[in-house]
Protein backbone atom coordinates (compact mmCIF):
# COMPACT_ATOMS: atom_id res chain seq x y z
CA UNK A 1 0.00 0.00 0.00
CA UNK A 2 0.98 3.52 -0.28
CA UNK A 3 0.29 6.38 1.40
CA UNK A 4 -0.05 9.48 -0.11
CA UNK A 5 1.43 12.66 1.21
CA UNK A 6 0.20 15.99 -0.63
CA UNK A 7 -0.12 18.99 1.22
CA UNK A 8 -1.37 16.98 4.32
CA UNK A 9 -3.61 14.88 2.52
CA UNK A 10 -2.93 11.39 2.74
CA UNK A 11 -4.89 8.10 0.57
CA UNK A 12 -3.69 4.61 -0.04
CA UNK A 13 -3.11 3.53 -3.56
CA UNK A 14 -2.47 -0.42 -3.54
CA UNK A 15 0.07 -2.02 -6.61
CA UNK A 16 2.49 -4.40 -6.08
CA UNK A 17 6.48 -3.46 -6.34
CA UNK A 18 9.05 -5.34 -7.21
CA UNK A 19 11.54 -7.03 -4.74
CA UNK A 20 14.13 -5.55 -6.19
CA UNK A 21 12.67 -2.08 -5.37
CA UNK A 22 12.30 -2.53 -1.75
CA UNK A 23 15.25 -4.35 -0.86
CA UNK A 24 17.35 -1.24 -2.80
CA UNK A 25 15.30 1.29 -0.71
CA UNK A 26 16.22 -0.88 2.39
CA UNK A 27 19.97 -1.13 1.57
CA UNK A 28 19.61 2.86 1.79
CA UNK A 29 18.03 3.46 4.57
CA UNK A 30 20.14 0.83 6.18
CA UNK A 31 23.41 3.16 5.27
CA UNK A 32 20.91 6.35 6.82
CA UNK A 33 20.15 7.75 3.45
CA UNK A 34 16.74 8.40 1.37
CA UNK A 35 16.03 6.91 -1.48
CA UNK A 36 12.83 7.46 -3.70
CA UNK A 37 11.40 5.82 -6.80
CA UNK A 38 10.66 9.02 -9.35
CA UNK A 39 9.53 10.57 -12.43
CA UNK A 40 8.06 8.29 -15.10
CA UNK A 41 8.61 4.90 -13.30
CA UNK A 42 6.14 6.26 -10.60
CA UNK A 43 3.78 8.04 -13.28
CA UNK A 44 3.21 4.32 -15.12
CA UNK A 45 2.57 2.60 -11.79
CA UNK A 46 -0.96 4.04 -11.42
CA UNK A 47 -1.47 3.98 -15.28
CA UNK A 48 -0.47 -0.04 -14.65
CA UNK A 49 2.15 -0.36 -16.89
CA UNK A 50 5.29 -2.20 -15.72
CA UNK A 51 8.99 -0.65 -16.64
CA UNK A 52 12.08 -2.48 -16.22
CA UNK A 53 13.75 0.87 -16.59
CA UNK A 54 14.19 2.66 -12.79
CA UNK A 55 15.32 5.96 -11.87
CA UNK A 56 15.52 6.78 -8.19
CA UNK A 57 16.90 9.95 -6.48
CA UNK A 58 18.57 10.13 -3.19
CA UNK A 59 20.49 12.28 -0.94
CA UNK A 60 23.28 9.99 -0.74
CA UNK A 61 26.55 11.32 -2.83
CA UNK A 62 27.27 9.42 -6.02
CA UNK A 63 30.42 8.04 -3.67
CA UNK A 64 27.84 6.93 -1.21
CA UNK A 65 25.84 5.51 -3.59
CA UNK A 66 28.97 3.51 -5.49
CA UNK A 67 29.83 1.98 -1.62
CA UNK A 68 26.10 1.09 -1.18
CA UNK A 69 25.03 -0.65 -4.52
CA UNK A 70 28.87 -2.22 -5.62
CA UNK A 71 28.50 -5.15 -3.49
CA UNK A 72 24.73 -5.57 -4.41
CA UNK A 73 24.64 -4.87 -8.38
CA UNK A 74 25.07 -7.67 -11.30
CA UNK A 75 26.96 -4.69 -12.79
CA UNK A 76 27.00 -0.93 -12.45
CA UNK A 77 28.69 1.90 -14.38
CA UNK A 78 30.06 5.29 -13.82
CA UNK A 79 29.09 7.44 -17.06
CA UNK A 80 26.82 10.23 -15.88
CA UNK A 81 28.89 10.43 -12.31
CA UNK A 82 29.75 13.93 -12.76
CA UNK A 83 26.07 14.76 -12.98
CA UNK A 84 25.17 12.71 -10.01
CA UNK A 85 24.11 9.63 -11.76
CA UNK A 86 25.00 5.96 -11.04
CA UNK A 87 23.64 3.44 -13.53
CA UNK A 88 23.41 -0.29 -12.06
CA UNK A 89 21.89 -3.67 -13.83
CA UNK A 90 19.98 -5.80 -10.96
CA UNK A 91 17.79 -8.96 -12.12
CA UNK A 92 16.75 -7.62 -15.21
CA UNK A 93 16.22 -3.83 -14.45
CA UNK A 94 18.32 -1.34 -15.62
CA UNK A 95 18.65 1.37 -12.56
CA UNK A 96 19.99 5.17 -12.86
CA UNK A 97 20.22 6.61 -8.90
CA UNK A 98 20.75 10.68 -9.11
CA UNK A 99 21.84 12.23 -6.42
CA UNK A 100 19.09 15.17 -5.37
CA UNK A 101 19.89 18.06 -7.83
CA UNK A 102 19.30 21.63 -8.00
CA UNK A 103 20.44 23.08 -11.32
CA UNK A 104 20.69 26.25 -13.52
CA UNK A 105 20.83 26.82 -17.24
CA UNK A 106 22.89 29.11 -19.46
CA UNK A 107 20.08 30.45 -21.36
CA UNK A 108 21.89 29.98 -24.77
CA UNK A 109 22.45 26.62 -23.92
CA UNK A 110 20.68 23.52 -22.91
CA UNK A 111 23.66 22.02 -20.74
CA UNK A 112 22.93 22.53 -17.08
CA UNK A 113 25.33 23.57 -14.73
CA UNK A 114 25.15 21.07 -12.14
CA UNK A 115 24.23 21.40 -8.47
CA UNK A 116 23.73 19.01 -5.77
CA UNK A 117 20.90 19.52 -3.62
CA UNK A 118 19.78 18.17 -0.30
CA UNK A 119 15.97 18.02 -0.55
CA UNK A 120 13.39 15.92 -2.39
CA UNK A 121 10.94 18.57 -2.95
CA UNK A 122 13.42 20.80 -4.61
CA UNK A 123 14.48 18.10 -6.55
CA UNK A 124 10.97 17.21 -8.00
CA UNK A 125 10.31 20.78 -8.68
CA UNK A 126 13.39 21.29 -11.20
CA UNK A 127 11.36 17.98 -13.61
CA UNK A 128 9.62 18.70 -16.71
CA UNK A 129 6.07 17.96 -15.81
CA UNK A 130 4.01 17.51 -12.92
CA UNK A 131 2.96 13.86 -13.85
CA UNK A 132 6.64 13.11 -13.70
CA UNK A 133 7.10 14.94 -10.42
CA UNK A 134 5.90 12.22 -7.84
CA UNK A 135 8.39 9.97 -5.73
CA UNK A 136 7.56 6.83 -3.73
CA UNK A 137 9.84 7.26 -0.32
CA UNK A 138 11.30 4.04 0.13
CA UNK A 139 10.75 1.63 1.77
CA UNK A 140 7.55 2.99 3.04
CA UNK A 141 6.11 3.47 0.23
CA UNK A 142 5.08 7.21 0.92
CA UNK A 143 4.04 8.72 -2.63
CA UNK A 144 5.21 12.39 -2.56
CA UNK A 145 2.86 14.72 -4.71
CA UNK A 146 3.58 18.77 -4.05
CA UNK A 147 2.65 19.91 -7.48
CA UNK A 148 -0.34 17.68 -8.02
CA UNK A 149 0.74 15.35 -10.47
CA UNK A 150 -1.18 12.49 -9.86
CA UNK A 151 -4.27 15.06 -10.18
CA UNK A 152 -3.32 15.79 -13.04
CA UNK A 153 -2.61 12.81 -14.29
CA UNK A 154 -5.75 11.60 -13.49
CA UNK A 155 -7.26 14.76 -15.35
CA UNK A 156 -5.31 13.82 -18.66
CA UNK A 157 -3.16 17.23 -18.87
CA UNK A 158 0.19 17.95 -18.54
CA UNK A 159 1.32 21.03 -16.11
CA UNK A 160 4.70 21.96 -14.96
CA UNK A 161 5.97 22.18 -11.15
CA UNK A 162 6.36 26.16 -11.21
CA UNK A 163 5.77 28.84 -14.55
CA UNK A 164 5.92 27.07 -17.43
CA UNK A 165 8.06 29.68 -19.14
CA UNK A 166 10.88 28.96 -16.64
CA UNK A 167 10.78 25.55 -17.40
CA UNK A 168 10.97 25.66 -21.30
CA UNK A 169 13.54 28.48 -20.86
CA UNK A 170 15.45 25.92 -19.07
CA UNK A 171 15.34 23.55 -21.11
CA UNK A 172 13.76 23.70 -24.65
CA UNK A 173 13.48 20.39 -25.18
CA UNK A 174 10.72 20.16 -22.80
CA UNK A 175 8.62 21.66 -25.29
CA UNK A 176 9.08 18.69 -27.62
CA UNK A 177 8.61 16.40 -25.11
CA UNK A 178 5.55 17.75 -24.18
CA UNK A 179 4.31 17.03 -27.39
CA UNK A 180 5.40 13.46 -26.84
CA UNK A 181 3.93 13.34 -23.70
CA UNK A 182 0.25 14.43 -25.51
CA UNK A 183 0.90 10.95 -28.04
CA UNK A 184 2.29 8.18 -25.97
CA UNK A 185 0.09 9.45 -23.42
CA UNK A 186 -3.03 10.85 -25.06
CA UNK A 187 -3.45 13.61 -23.14
CA UNK A 188 -3.74 17.38 -23.70
CA UNK A 189 -1.67 20.31 -22.21
CA UNK A 190 -2.67 23.11 -19.68
CA UNK A 191 -3.12 26.56 -21.31
CA UNK A 192 -0.12 28.01 -19.88
CA UNK A 193 1.80 25.19 -21.05
CA UNK A 194 0.61 25.85 -24.74
CA UNK A 195 1.27 29.28 -24.82
CA UNK A 196 4.43 28.87 -23.02
CA UNK A 197 5.25 26.45 -25.97
CA UNK A 198 3.66 28.93 -28.74
CA UNK A 199 5.62 32.32 -27.41
CA UNK A 200 9.06 30.10 -27.23
CA UNK A 201 9.19 27.79 -30.13
CA UNK A 202 12.09 29.63 -31.71
CA UNK A 203 13.83 28.51 -28.52
CA UNK A 204 13.94 24.91 -29.78
CA UNK A 205 16.23 26.13 -32.45
CA UNK A 206 19.45 25.67 -29.71
CA UNK A 207 18.77 22.56 -29.46
CA UNK A 208 20.65 19.82 -31.13
CA UNK A 209 18.98 17.88 -34.16
CA UNK A 210 19.72 14.43 -33.11
CA UNK A 211 17.65 15.31 -29.78
CA UNK A 212 14.98 16.67 -31.43
CA UNK A 213 15.37 13.72 -33.80
CA UNK A 214 15.06 11.04 -30.74
CA UNK A 215 11.93 13.20 -29.46
CA UNK A 216 10.60 13.11 -32.75
CA UNK A 217 10.68 9.40 -33.05
CA UNK A 218 9.42 8.96 -29.79
CA UNK A 219 6.25 10.88 -30.77
CA UNK A 220 5.55 9.16 -33.82
CA UNK A 221 5.56 6.13 -32.11
CA UNK A 222 3.26 6.96 -29.66
CA UNK A 223 -0.23 5.65 -28.43
CA UNK A 224 -2.09 8.76 -30.43
CA UNK A 225 0.85 10.65 -32.90
CA UNK A 226 -1.55 12.85 -34.51
CA UNK A 227 -2.53 14.61 -30.94
CA UNK A 228 1.37 15.27 -31.27
CA UNK A 229 1.99 16.05 -34.18
CA UNK A 230 -1.09 18.70 -33.81
CA UNK A 231 -0.04 20.52 -31.29
CA UNK A 232 3.79 20.84 -32.34
CA UNK A 233 1.83 22.34 -35.67
CA UNK A 234 -0.48 24.36 -33.76
CA UNK A 235 2.19 25.96 -31.85
CA UNK A 236 4.38 27.00 -34.21
CA UNK A 237 7.22 24.27 -32.94
CA UNK A 238 7.32 22.15 -36.15
CA UNK A 239 7.57 25.39 -38.05
CA UNK A 240 11.11 24.75 -36.58
CA UNK A 241 11.71 21.22 -36.73
CA UNK A 242 9.32 19.83 -39.47
CA UNK A 243 8.30 23.16 -41.89
CA UNK A 244 7.03 20.67 -44.03
CA UNK A 245 4.41 19.18 -42.23
CA UNK A 246 2.40 22.61 -41.41
CA UNK A 247 3.45 23.70 -45.36
CA UNK A 248 0.43 21.19 -46.07
CA UNK A 249 -2.53 23.48 -44.64
CA UNK A 250 -2.70 24.62 -48.44
CA UNK A 251 -5.26 27.86 -48.42
CA UNK A 252 -8.75 27.15 -50.09
CA UNK A 253 -9.24 28.88 -53.43
CA UNK A 254 -13.07 29.54 -54.02
CA UNK A 255 -12.88 28.51 -57.44
CA UNK A 256 -10.46 25.41 -57.24
CA UNK A 257 -11.45 22.81 -54.15
CA UNK A 258 -9.59 19.70 -52.87
CA UNK A 259 -8.88 18.09 -49.67
CA UNK A 260 -7.57 19.30 -46.79
CA UNK A 261 -4.06 18.03 -47.12
CA UNK A 262 -3.16 18.09 -43.65
CA UNK A 263 -5.64 16.72 -42.43
CA UNK A 264 -5.36 13.78 -44.81
CA UNK A 265 -1.45 13.47 -43.89
CA UNK A 266 -2.70 12.80 -39.93
CA UNK A 267 -5.82 10.75 -41.06
CA UNK A 268 -3.05 8.41 -43.16
CA UNK A 269 -1.12 8.52 -40.22
CA UNK A 270 -3.88 7.22 -37.68
CA UNK A 271 -4.96 4.52 -40.72
CA UNK A 272 -1.21 3.14 -41.24
CA UNK A 273 -0.69 2.74 -37.50
CA UNK A 274 -3.63 0.64 -36.95
CA UNK A 275 -2.69 -1.68 -39.89
CA UNK A 276 0.52 -2.48 -38.19
CA UNK A 277 0.82 -6.16 -37.11
CA UNK A 278 1.80 -7.70 -33.88
CA UNK A 279 5.38 -9.07 -33.07
CA UNK A 280 4.98 -12.04 -34.50
CA UNK A 281 3.77 -10.56 -38.08
CA UNK A 282 5.47 -9.06 -41.15
CA UNK A 283 4.93 -5.24 -39.74
CA UNK A 284 5.44 -5.75 -35.84
CA UNK A 285 4.04 -1.84 -34.61
CA UNK A 286 4.92 1.07 -33.82
CA UNK A 287 6.52 1.17 -36.84
CA UNK A 288 8.36 4.19 -37.65
CA UNK A 289 9.65 4.00 -41.03
CA UNK A 290 5.70 3.49 -41.71
CA UNK A 291 4.45 6.23 -40.01
CA UNK A 292 6.68 8.44 -40.60
CA UNK A 293 5.83 8.03 -44.38
CA UNK A 294 2.12 8.19 -43.80
CA UNK A 295 2.78 11.34 -41.96
CA UNK A 296 4.76 12.97 -44.93
CA UNK A 297 3.62 10.93 -48.01
CA UNK A 298 2.03 14.09 -49.77
CA UNK A 299 4.52 16.79 -48.81
CA UNK A 300 5.68 17.13 -52.24
CA UNK A 301 1.94 18.79 -52.83
CA UNK A 302 2.46 22.54 -51.81
CA UNK A 303 5.36 22.42 -54.52
CA UNK A 304 3.21 20.82 -57.16
CA UNK A 305 0.17 22.42 -56.97
CA UNK A 306 -1.31 23.99 -60.35
CA UNK A 307 -4.73 25.30 -60.88
CA UNK A 308 -6.29 23.42 -63.86
CA UNK A 309 -8.74 24.93 -66.39
CA UNK A 310 -12.51 23.79 -65.37
CA UNK A 311 -11.61 24.43 -61.50
CA UNK A 312 -9.36 20.95 -61.02
CA UNK A 313 -6.22 20.83 -59.43
CA UNK A 314 -3.48 18.67 -59.61
CA UNK A 315 -0.01 17.67 -57.60
CA UNK A 316 1.56 16.15 -60.83
CA UNK A 317 4.79 14.01 -59.49
CA UNK A 318 4.46 15.11 -55.84
CA UNK A 319 5.37 11.75 -55.26
CA UNK A 320 8.75 12.34 -56.26
CA UNK A 321 8.95 15.65 -55.02
CA UNK A 322 8.59 14.73 -52.19
CA UNK A 323 10.64 11.88 -51.65
CA UNK A 324 13.39 14.23 -52.23
CA UNK A 325 12.05 16.82 -49.78
CA UNK A 326 11.81 13.81 -47.27
CA UNK A 327 15.66 13.04 -47.40
CA UNK A 328 16.46 16.50 -46.79
CA UNK A 329 14.43 17.58 -43.86
CA UNK A 330 15.49 13.52 -42.66
CA UNK A 331 19.04 14.61 -43.26
CA UNK A 332 18.83 17.82 -41.41
CA UNK A 333 17.60 15.69 -38.59
CA UNK A 334 20.67 13.33 -38.47
CA UNK A 335 18.44 10.09 -38.97
CA UNK A 336 20.95 7.47 -40.39
CA UNK A 337 20.83 6.66 -44.47
CA UNK A 338 18.67 3.43 -44.17
CA UNK A 339 16.32 4.78 -41.98
CA UNK A 340 16.12 8.10 -44.35
CA UNK A 341 15.92 5.80 -47.79
CA UNK A 342 13.17 3.23 -46.67
CA UNK A 343 11.05 6.53 -45.87
CA UNK A 344 12.25 8.51 -49.06
CA UNK A 345 11.03 5.16 -50.90
CA UNK A 346 7.95 4.29 -49.79
CA UNK A 347 6.94 8.38 -50.23
CA UNK A 348 8.33 8.22 -53.87
CA UNK A 349 6.60 4.80 -54.39
CA UNK A 350 2.84 5.10 -52.48
CA UNK A 351 1.47 6.61 -55.81
CA UNK A 352 2.18 3.46 -58.25
CA UNK A 353 -0.75 1.37 -57.42
CA UNK A 354 -3.24 4.00 -58.67
CA UNK A 355 -2.66 2.87 -61.97
CA UNK A 356 -3.63 -0.96 -61.41
CA UNK A 357 -6.83 0.29 -59.98
CA UNK A 358 -7.33 2.08 -63.23
CA UNK A 359 -5.93 -0.30 -66.03
CA UNK A 360 -4.86 -3.40 -64.76
CA UNK A 361 -1.49 -4.75 -64.74
CA UNK A 362 0.10 -7.45 -66.61
CA UNK A 363 2.42 -9.87 -64.74
CA UNK A 364 5.49 -7.93 -65.66
CA UNK A 365 4.20 -4.56 -63.98
CA UNK A 366 3.47 -6.57 -60.80
CA UNK A 367 6.38 -7.91 -61.29
CA UNK A 368 8.37 -4.08 -61.06
CA UNK A 369 6.27 -3.38 -58.21
CA UNK A 370 7.35 -5.88 -55.66
CA UNK A 371 10.78 -5.51 -56.74
CA UNK A 372 10.47 -2.03 -57.07
CA UNK A 373 9.50 -1.97 -53.44
CA UNK A 374 12.02 -4.73 -52.28
CA UNK A 375 12.16 -5.22 -48.28
CA UNK A 376 9.28 -2.30 -47.94
CA UNK A 377 6.49 -4.09 -49.57
CA UNK A 378 4.49 -4.93 -46.52
CA UNK A 379 5.10 -1.38 -45.58
CA UNK A 380 4.10 -0.42 -48.96
CA UNK A 381 0.80 -2.22 -48.49
CA UNK A 382 -0.05 -0.52 -45.58
CA UNK A 383 0.48 3.17 -46.39
CA UNK A 384 -1.19 2.08 -49.77
CA UNK A 385 -4.58 1.31 -48.12
CA UNK A 386 -4.05 3.89 -45.52
CA UNK A 387 -3.44 6.44 -48.71
CA UNK A 388 -7.42 6.15 -48.97
CA UNK A 389 -9.55 8.76 -46.74
CA UNK A 390 -12.27 9.33 -49.08
CA UNK A 391 -16.00 9.72 -47.22
CA UNK A 392 -17.18 8.10 -51.01
CA UNK A 393 -18.21 4.81 -49.85
CA UNK A 394 -18.17 3.23 -53.46
CA UNK A 395 -14.89 4.47 -54.00
CA UNK A 396 -13.58 3.71 -51.14
CA UNK A 397 -14.56 -0.08 -52.01
CA UNK A 398 -13.34 0.29 -55.62
CA UNK A 399 -9.50 1.05 -54.34
CA UNK A 400 -10.18 -1.31 -51.61
CA UNK A 401 -11.30 -4.48 -54.02
CA UNK A 402 -8.55 -3.45 -56.49
CA UNK A 403 -5.69 -3.58 -53.57
CA UNK A 404 -7.08 -6.77 -52.23
CA UNK A 405 -6.66 -8.03 -55.97
CA UNK A 406 -3.29 -6.95 -56.21
CA UNK A 407 -2.16 -8.22 -52.94
CA UNK A 408 -3.99 -12.05 -54.30
CA UNK A 409 -1.92 -11.70 -57.39
CA UNK A 410 1.33 -10.93 -55.92
CA UNK A 411 0.72 -14.15 -53.59
CA UNK A 412 0.24 -16.18 -56.55
CA UNK A 413 3.49 -14.80 -58.38
CA UNK A 414 5.46 -15.46 -55.15
CA UNK A 415 4.46 -18.96 -54.83
CA UNK A 416 5.17 -19.49 -58.79
CA UNK A 417 7.93 -17.52 -58.68
CA UNK A 418 11.00 -16.01 -56.23
CA UNK A 419 9.65 -12.43 -56.73
CA UNK A 420 11.31 -11.54 -53.17
CA UNK A 421 15.00 -11.56 -55.18
CA UNK A 422 13.80 -11.29 -58.97
CA UNK A 423 17.28 -11.84 -60.85
CA UNK A 424 18.36 -12.76 -64.64
CA UNK A 425 18.33 -16.39 -65.45
CA UNK A 426 21.92 -16.16 -65.65
CA UNK A 427 24.61 -14.78 -63.42
CA UNK A 428 27.18 -12.79 -64.30
CA UNK A 429 29.86 -15.59 -64.20
CA UNK A 430 27.79 -17.52 -66.88
CA UNK A 431 27.48 -14.02 -68.96
CA UNK A 432 31.34 -14.02 -69.15
CA UNK A 433 31.45 -17.42 -70.24
CA UNK A 434 29.14 -17.67 -72.92
CA UNK A 435 29.96 -13.98 -74.39
CA UNK A 436 33.64 -14.73 -73.68
CA UNK A 437 34.05 -11.55 -71.48
CA UNK A 438 35.77 -10.36 -68.66
CA UNK A 439 34.83 -7.94 -65.95
CA UNK A 440 33.47 -4.30 -67.44
CA UNK A 441 30.46 -2.66 -68.43
CA UNK A 442 29.12 -4.48 -71.33
CA UNK A 443 28.41 -7.40 -68.66
CA UNK A 444 26.06 -4.64 -66.36
CA UNK A 445 24.34 -3.99 -69.98
CA UNK A 446 23.94 -8.03 -70.66
CA UNK A 447 23.06 -8.65 -66.90
CA UNK A 448 20.47 -5.79 -67.02
CA UNK A 449 18.82 -6.88 -70.32
CA UNK A 450 18.31 -10.35 -68.88
CA UNK A 451 16.92 -8.97 -65.98
CA UNK A 452 14.30 -7.11 -68.22
CA UNK A 453 13.39 -10.24 -69.88
CA UNK A 454 12.94 -11.64 -66.57
CA UNK A 455 10.62 -9.59 -64.76
CA UNK A 456 8.56 -9.19 -68.48
CA UNK A 457 8.27 -13.01 -69.02
CA UNK A 458 9.23 -14.08 -65.19
CA UNK A 459 11.40 -17.31 -65.30
CA UNK A 460 13.30 -18.44 -68.41
CA UNK A 461 15.03 -21.91 -69.04
CA UNK A 462 18.76 -21.86 -68.93
CA UNK A 463 18.24 -22.52 -72.92
CA UNK A 464 16.08 -19.89 -73.47
CA UNK A 465 18.28 -17.37 -71.34
CA UNK A 466 21.57 -17.99 -73.30
CA UNK A 467 19.99 -17.85 -76.66
CA UNK A 468 18.33 -14.47 -75.70
CA UNK A 469 21.68 -13.95 -74.57
CA UNK A 470 23.07 -14.47 -77.75
CA UNK A 471 20.57 -12.26 -79.71
CA UNK A 472 21.34 -9.41 -77.85
CA UNK A 473 25.19 -9.80 -78.18
CA UNK A 474 24.79 -9.89 -81.93
CA UNK A 475 23.14 -5.94 -81.71
CA UNK A 476 25.89 -4.76 -79.58
CA UNK A 477 28.66 -2.78 -81.33
CA UNK A 478 31.25 -4.06 -78.99
CA UNK A 479 30.47 -7.72 -80.71
CA UNK A 480 31.11 -6.31 -84.12
CA UNK A 481 34.92 -4.99 -83.72
CA UNK A 482 37.71 -7.51 -83.50
CA UNK A 483 39.90 -7.82 -80.89
CA UNK A 484 43.18 -7.22 -81.15
CA UNK A 485 45.92 -9.96 -81.46
CA UNK A 486 47.44 -8.50 -77.57
CA UNK A 487 43.82 -8.16 -75.99
CA UNK A 488 42.59 -10.46 -73.36
CA UNK A 489 39.52 -11.91 -73.59
CA UNK A 490 36.99 -9.05 -73.00
CA UNK A 491 38.79 -6.98 -75.38
CA UNK A 492 41.24 -5.05 -73.26
CA UNK A 493 44.74 -4.65 -73.58
CA UNK A 494 47.35 -7.27 -71.90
Amino acid sequence: MVRENQGGAAASVGFDLDPVILELGRLYVAAGHELSLVGGPVRDLFLGRRSLDLDFTTDATPEQTLAIIKPWADTHWEIGKAFGTIGLRKSGFQIEITTYRAESYDPQSRKPAVAFGTSLEDDLFRRDFTINAMALKLPDLELVDPFGGLKDLHAGVLSTPGRAEDSFSDDPLRMMRAARFASQLDVGVSLDVKAAMTDMAERIDIISAERVRDELVKLINGARPRIGVDLLVETGLADRVLPEVPALRLEADEHHRHKDVYQHSLQVLEQAAALESDQDGPVPGPDFVLRFAALLHDIGKPATRRFESGGSVSFRHHDVVGAKLVTKRMKALRFDNDTIKAVARLVELHMRFYGYGEAGWTDSAVRRYVTDAGPLLERLHRLTRSDVTTRNRRKAERLAFAYDDLERRVAELKEKEALDAVRPDLDGQQIMALLQLGPGPVVGRAYKHLLELRMEHGPLSTERAEDELRLWWGKQPEAQQPASPDAGVDGSEN
